[in-house]
């Protein structure tokens, strides 16, 4: 019988503690928290020092029972929870819980720590427990509370005021509004032309390009060359002062070149020596930064891999831990890790790849307190290749670049020799004009031969090239030269890795929140991927602007840095959880009632006037609904219902035109008659494009219904006919009978039940009595679609139901028929979200 029992979060990293701790100690799992706020208002109360209620989470109530009953048979419990202030707060739930119930009568409990999954490691924290911190629990309890105040005040408010099913977060909504700002920057701008002279030199039949330097006596810039006008006079000139005949045609595949050839003469050669140093080891910031870089991993993909290398994967001898706890903003290693680390560096890349002494980072976070290591592998002696097909690809992937960035490291620094040669074109004076040429050398690589840190946006490094050698009053001939346009490119779009760049630069939430932050903006909808950059949807800026243009002290990106601050001086004892409650909550629900008294719903939502309707005399604005962004005839007001319209896909809210608009409402388009008489009509309807022919609808997979021609929708309808009359066995035209061509082959249809027919009968001659008889048998289709019977529902739920859809309907009806397919769906998820929202509206991500 085991005396002792310890719990984790994880049955994963259960496993792999057990075989480290013998049979004294029984190892169980709290599979995450065990409790958390209330589902419901009033979870958290201002009015009585922001006391919490709490209940156990539903899903692991069981757990809990295992636990409970496993304790009755144990004299201690160690509480092993994650070392950071979620494991802490998990740890103090349980014991809280555990402690109500009176399974803690007669035991001691322990609280042990550890910050890699390692024989040595867990049982030292073993043997070295100690108590709860109250101070981290509080600091998280304190998070928790101000991001259910956050969400269960602020949301509802977005429900009214703008659409149901947006929320709004404390860390979440400054990440939309870096993303909503980068995208105004990128609308507001005004691209610049200017010209560059790009030129090729050549030296013992080895060609490297030059760049302008000087012109005239003037140090040439960015914009000294604003056109082709200024461009072609500097290039004329050139080839005067160098000697240089006219561009002669190239062979295809090669660059134009000057025949005869002008000449420069070397006048200076800079050479120097420069050192390049590795970068420190991981961060959590810094590990999903790279591995988005480097291997196309989403923050939270990097996060799943990471919490697996970390509690235990088998790669032949059991679960073992292969990497040290994944949740640090740290950059210091362990002196036993970098001793281990310098020793694999000697043996595998040899003496040389080792410094004298061993490197030491220091951290930049003002605030980093969450582990007291960076990520490394919790033996280097693992090398990446030894587990090569025997973990999956993804996992061993990531622990490649782990170990690698930690084991670089440690590695001396990378030697290149530079070199810079100035080359005069023409007489030596005041209005010289000068070409540079740019190259280095790698001399030594230290530990660039095992990893080098990757680059956002970085540009093309016109250094890292070996040029011939020259010496000055030497003769280069200059065979190309030319005049470049250019245009002046937009802030780029954030990507993954430069968005959580952003938030740890800005001091915006946690290491650990950054996967959630972005998970959830995916999820709201109120950002698209475009390739793997972040673009703002229409919903997106909505909300972004309501919140900024009136709570936009709770989206700045000082006020959102400071209270992380304060949370982080709870957490060190400095001040009492509640004090950062306090200061938050008053200013803050006044703000809410005043803004839901004085902003009016078109103003949140942003409608916007485009211009007045040529036909009817009637304004035209473009306004967000319940099935997403629409353009609107007219007003509420009018006698006649407004006509809408919804938007197309790639057009956007704040960037459609009156005429943009106005197209919208040519469906349905009269296109003719096909040669059977039947009338051809293009529209929208809920499930996408199509073309209605007599009582018939024939789908348009790539056409577009607003320029599609009649002689092309002939052909659509065609397809269609054709498609059915190979679908159609049989048509008994009583009852919608049908024996039909099915994906699984044919089939019986009243549209109410699907039969199969049996093997030994040829479809083409059931009678109809058969097919009765076998439809009787067939059991009853469920119900799709808008029009499907509902099952019944306990009345309750029917209830909560029928309030939605009472709700739902305020939208404008009109705006349905936007892109159907794409516009059903979102309506689903919409409606999941408001109901997900009023569970967790307070959830920080």
């Amino acid at each position: 019988m085991a005396q002792n029992l310890v719990i984790v979060e994880s049955p994963a990293k259960a496993k792999t503690i057990k075989k480290y701790l013998g049979n004294d100690f029984e190892v169980l799992a709290s599979y995450g928290h065990v409790r958390d706020l209330v589902p419901k208002e009033g979870a958290v109360d201002p009015s009585r020092q922001f006391a919490m209620k709490y209940d156990v989470i539903e899903r692991n109530e069981r757990h809990v029972e295992a636990i409970s009953k496993a304790l009755k048979k144990a004299k201690s419990l160690y509480l092993a929870t994650d070392p950071d202030r979620e494991g802490e707060a998990i740890s103090w739930h349980l014991r809280e819980l555990l402690n109500d119930r009176g399974a803690l009568e007669g035991k001691t409990v322990h609280r042990v720590a550890f910050y890699e999954i390692t024989k040595n490691a867990v049982r030292q924290a073993i043997e070295e427990p100690r108590d709860l911190s109250l101070d981290l629990v509080n600091a998280q309890q304190a998070r928790r509370a101000l991001d259910y105040l956050v969400g269960f005040n602020l949301s509802p408010l977005l429900w009214k005021k703008v659409r149901r099913g947006l929320s709004a977060g404390r860390v979440q909504s400054p990440a939309l509004r870096m993303i909503c700002e980068r995208e105004a920057e990128i609308q507001a701008f005004v691209p610049r032309e200017y010209w560059t002279l790009d030129a090729l030199g050549q030296r013992s039949e080895q060609s490297f390009p030059l760049k302008l330097v000087e012109f005239g006596g003037r140090k040439v810039e960015q914009f000294s060359f604003g056109d082709a006008a200024a461009a072609n006079e500097v290039e004329a000139a050139l080839l005067a002062a160098t000697g240089a005949g006219q561009t002669k045609a190239a062979a295809e595949g090669e660059a134009p070149r000057l025949a005869p050839p002008g000449k420069l003469r070397v006048i200076s050669i800079d050479r120097k020596q420069r050192n390049r140093h590795p970068a420190p080891p991981f961060t959590t910031s810094t590990l999903q930064q790279e591995a988005a870089r480097k291997l196309g991993y989403s923050a939270q993909r990097t996060m799943r891999l990471a919490q697996q290398l970390y509690e235990g994967v088998d790669y032949g001898e059991g679960a073992v831990g292969l990497i040290t706890y994944m949740r640090t903003d740290a950059v210091n290693l362990a002196n036993e890790a970098i001793g281990e680390i310098r020793q694999v560096i000697g043996k595998v890349y040899g003496a040389e790849a080792l410094p004298e002494a061993a490197r030491f980072f220091k951290n930049k976070s003002r605030n980093a307190q969450e582990a007291h290591e960076a990520i490394r592998p919790t033996s280097a002696a693992v090398l990446p290749h030894m587990l090569e097909g025997r973990i999956d690809a993804d996992l061993q992937k990531l622990y490649t670049l782990i170990w690698k960035r930690a084991v670089a490291c440690q590695m001396t620094h990378a030697v290149f020799d530079t070199v810079a040669i100035d080359l005069l074109a023409g007489k030596e004076g005041a209005d010289r004009n000068l070409f540079r040429a740019n190259g280095s050398t790698l001399v030594k690589p230290g530990f660039i031969a095992v990893y080098l840190e990757g680059q956002d946006d970085a540009a093309d490094d016109d250094d890292d090239r070996i040029l011939p050698a020259m010496q000055e009053g030497d003769v280069v001939d200059l065979v190309s030269l030319r005049g470049t346009q250019h245009f002046t490119e937009p802030p780029p779009r954030y990507s993954e890795a430069s968005l959580v760049k952003a938030l740890e630069e800005h001091g915006i939430g946690r290491p650990s929140t950054y996967a959630s932050i972005i998970s959830t903006l995916k999820d709201r909808e109120y950002v698209d991927m475009d390739g793997r950059r972040f673009i703002a949807t229409d919903i997106g800026k909505i909300v972004n602007n309501f919140l900024s243009t009136h709570f936009s002290k709770y989206v700045d990106y000082g006020f959102t840095a400071a209270m992380e601050d304060e949370l982080d001086a709870v957490s060190r004892g400095e001040e009492p959880w509640t004090e950062p409650l306090q200061k938050f909550w008053q200013p803050f629900v006044d703000l809410i009632d005043h803004t839901e008294k004085n902003v009016s719903r078109d103003e949140a939502a942003q409608a916007r006037e485009l211009g007045t309707d040529p036909v009817s005399g009637k304004p035209v604005s473009v306004r967000m609904g319940r099935f997403g962004p629409f353009v609107q005839i007219g007003t509420r007001d009018d006698e006649e219902k407004p006509r809408f319209a919804g938007l197309r896909p790639g057009q956007k809210m704040d960037t459609i035109t009156l005429a943009d608009g106005l197209q919208l409402f040519q469906l349905p388009r009269k296109l003719g008659a096909n040669a059977e008489g039947e009338m051809l009509e293009a529209n929208i309807g809920r499930f996408g494009p199509y073309i209605k022919y007599g009582s018939k609808y024939a789908s348009l997979k790539e056409d577009d219904p607003y320029t599609i021609t009649l002689e092309r929708a002939i052909e659509v309808v065609e397809a269609k006919k054709l498609a059915d009359a190979n679908r159609i066995i049989q048509d008994f035209g009583i009852d919608d009978i049908q024996v039909l061509n099915g994906r699984y082959g044919p089939y019986i249809t009243d549209k109410l039940r699907n039969a199969r027919i049996p093997k030994d009968r040829d479809p083409k001659t059931l009678t109809l009595d058969e097919c009765r008889e076998l439809l009787a048998a067939a059991p009853q289709r469920p119900g799709r679609g808008r029009f499907a019977k509902k099952t019944p529902v306990a009345k309750g739920k029917a209830k909560s139901k029928a309030k939605t859809a009472t709700t739902a309907e305020t939208a404008p009806e009109a705006a349905k028929p936007v892109k159907a397919k794409a516009k059903a769906k979102t309506s689903k998820k919409a409606k999941a979200n408001a109901k997900k929202s009023k569970k967790s509206a307070s959830t920080e991500a």
